[in-house]
């Protein structure tokens, strides 16, 4: 299968934004990207990073990514939180989604979490059957909340 699954690096960046604009597309949103690669490589690789990544490497080409960030919960402490999981769309269906997640996860229990957290929309059933294997609760009360800084 020729699949590496290795942690983010800053010569990902273009692939990883190609990523996240196929998502926001496929989620009907591209619109909603204002991300930038130089913020992204700020974020990601600067001296202060916010986020962590993981990707598939599938021939010398990055095809899918993980990104993480550390979020505390006053209830369970220190969880980590999957922002996003892609697949490239023609590269969906050989392990690489399940390799990602994995990686993910055992970050999580390595740097001392409780659990994972992240969120999946309501239509994206694919996503849903997969997540299920996993043995994930869906909460059904909690409403997601964002705010927007205007600059």
């Amino acid at each position: 299968m020729n699949l590496i699954i290795r942690e983010g690096k800053a010569s990902d960046v273009p692939a990883l934004m190609a990523l996240v604009n196929e998502l926001a597309r496929y989620e009907k949103a591209p619109e909603e990207v204002i991300n930038t690669e130089a913020k992204m490589l700020e974020d990601g690789f600067g001296v202060n990073p916010s986020f962590g990544s993981f990707v598939a490497e599938k021939a010398g080409k990055v095809i899918g990514l993980s990104i993480y960030y550390y979020r505390y919960s006053t209830w369970k402490g220190r969880r980590i939180y999957l922002e996003d999981l892609v697949v490239s769309e023609e590269m969906r269906g050989i392990g690489a989604g399940k390799l990602l997640f994995e990686a993910t996860m055992a970050k999580g229990k390595e740097t001392g979490c409780t659990g994972m957290m992240w969120q999946v929309l309501d239509w994206n059933k694919p996503s849903i059957e997969f997540y299920k294997k996993y043995g994930t609760k869906f909460e059904e009360e909690w409403l997601n909340c964002s705010l927007d800084f205007k600059s």
